[in-house]
């Protein structure tokens, strides 16, 4: 995942950079400091992205069916 893409992806999930660092427990300045050649975006992100988004669909529809979280 390119940089690019990683900010595209939080914009889209209206996620800042500091929510994503305070979510998975990592620095500002090391998700800033991320770029496409010296520090590169870890393998991870977008896994854990992905997971995030299906996790947000799955407590709307949650919402939506009146069903509490277990």
């Amino acid at each position: 995942m390119k940089k690019q893409e990683f900010d595209n992806l939080l914009k889209e999930i209206n996620l800042t950079r500091q929510q994503f660092a305070d979510l998975t427990k990592l620095s500002y300045g090391a998700v800033s400091n991320w770029n496409d050649e010296k520090k590169p975006v870890p393998g991870w992100v977008k896994s854990w992205l992905e997971n995030y988004i299906e996790r947000k669909k799955l407590e709307e529809l949650q919402k939506i069916l009146g069903k509490r979280e277990a």
